[in-house]
């Protein structure tokens, strides 16, 4: 049994007396470490990491999440550097926010870190900036894991408008505003707390135009607090009176009633690499589902040698995209039957030259900084799916076309699961968003070409892929 520690992390929120008895309950921590009203959380950064820290793991938590199942059997068989926790937000769905399982060698490597004055990426996430730092100086990376964990339900009023606030700060991208666009459609106009989160939202695109300066941020961001209460003043708004247990109580009945996700009903983008597989995966992460892009863990490739695709991943995520899958489909299909798959196409001359491209410096014996598992994937999957190692233009032209017509021929009598997207052409949202039987998006259709565009596109850290050190 590991030794587990608590940091748990309050500002006074509506929930902070009822979540650390849950968080106690369900982690069994053997210390707790109570961090209460430090701001800004940068301060509160610098606060912990002071912290002589002795457990195996730490779990970071903040009040406004209560975790609704026992998550000790995990922590004693996690072996991960670091665990992001996927969590029920009530604006925002399934995302991974809040709760965070972390080694105790990546936090004191994140007491090493050092951070420069105008890291806007620092000044918006403290936590994630020195974490993801941390993580890259020891060659670790992310893994991530679903739990029943309510977030951001039942908070005060004055909370709700500083988050989204923030929320809006950290939505600058093309990509994150469209996800809090799509999200911020689907809020109800009868329920306060959303009402109150679009008026953050307004009032900062109102006062911090996208070209004012980190310092000018990081004083907003200090003075959010005083502008959530006068801004709730104005509103002739009485705050929310104490949470009741039997309020927790309830929402977790109700979550009980509705039908738990389908774990056979999956997306999988089976189109070829340079296809468009990088953006669609970004567009569906703006639709609200959790897709990875090309997974390299070592499980993954004990899946692809056995021939099983029964992948582990897919309990946490709604899917995968490329090559991972792209060849497997009818297997897929009677897996988790009821899935949808998406096949992306573009012209056949200039994919070959994307391709040409993106094979030319991606030896398949030797990369520099890249793992043993790695690269058995990748010449695993060069071989099944491509026949080959090396770029062959003529043979690149007959896999592309043979893929395309087994695919088309598996599916004919069953248009409903299959959609063919191009996604250079007009009306690529509108086709995406009529198959998924969602809301039409407006705006252009995310343009992503590189791992490094997708690592940092969204809160993403989903797609960052996951690389199991053996």
């Amino acid at each position: 049994m590991k030794d587990i520690e608590l940091v748990f992390r309050t500002i006074g929120e509506r929930t902070s007396e009822i979540a650390l008895e849950f968080a106690i309950k369900n982690i069994k921590p053997k210390k707790v470490h109570l961090i209460k009203n430090i701001k800004p959380f940068s301060k509160t950064m610098k606060h912990i990491l002071q912290i002589p820290f002795k457990g195996d793991y730490i779990v970071f938590m903040d009040a406004d999440c209560i975790i609704m199942e026992n998550i000790r059997p995990f922590l004693n068989i996690n072996d991960k550097a670091y665990v992001d926790c996927f969590v029920i937000d009530k604006f925002r769905g399934n995302v991974h926010t809040g709760v965070h399982i972390t080694r105790r060698d990546i936090v004191e490597e994140m007491t090493k870190i050092k951070i420069y004055n105008d890291d806007l990426k620092y000044i918006l996430r403290p936590e994630s900036r020195t974490r993801n730092l941390a993580l890259n100086h020891l060659n670790e990376d992310k893994s991530f894991k679903r739990f029943r964990i309510f977030h951001d339900f039942f908070q005060f009023y004055e909370d709700i408008y500083v988050k989204y606030a923030l929320r809006e700060l950290k939505s600058r991208s093309e990509h994150r505003r469209l996800r809090l666009n799509f999200c911020m459609n689907n809020w109800r106009n009868d329920d306060l707390d959303y009402i109150l989160a679009k008026k953050a939202i307004k009032y900062t695109r109102n006062q911090i135009p996208h070209e004012t300066s980190s310092y000018e941020i990081e004083n907003f961001i200090k003075e959010l607090p005083k502008i959530a209460h006068r801004e709730l003043k104005n509103l002739k708004l009485n705050e929310k009176k104490p949470l009741k247990n039997q309020e927790v109580l309830d929402l977790r009945v109700a979550y009980n009633t509705i039908k738990q996700t389908n774990q056979n009903k999956k997306i999988f983008c089976i189109g070829l690499s340079r296809t468009g597989t990088k953006s669609l995966t970004v567009a569906l992460y703006i639709l609200g589902y959790n897709i990875l892009h090309y997974p390299y863990n070592q499980d993954t490739l004990e899946a692809l040698y056995n021939g099983t695709y029964n992948f582990n991943l897919l309990n946490d995520y709604d899917g995968i995209s490329d090559i991972t899958v792209s060849p497997y489909y009818a297997q897929l299909d009677k897996l988790y039957p009821n899935s949808k798959f998406i096949l992306s196409l573009r012209d056949k001359e200039a994919w070959l030259k994307s391709f040409e491209a993106h094979w030319e410096n991606r030896d398949p014996f030797n990369e520099p900084n890249k793992s043993e598992t790695y690269m058995k994937i990748r010449r695993f999957l060069r071989a099944s799916v491509y026949g080959t190692y090396k770029y062959n233009r003529e043979r690149m032209s007959y896999v592309y076309d043979l893929h395309v017509k087994n695919v088309l021929e598996y599916f004919k009598n069953r248009p409903s699961s299959l959609l063919i997207i191009n996604i250079f052409e007009k009306n690529a949202w509108k086709h995406l968003c009529k198959f998924l039987n969602v809301s039409n998006m407006d705006g252009p259709f995310p343009n992503v070409k590189t791992n490094e565009q997708l690592s940092k596109l969204s809160n993403f850290y989903s797609y960052k892929k996951i690389k199991n050190k053996s």
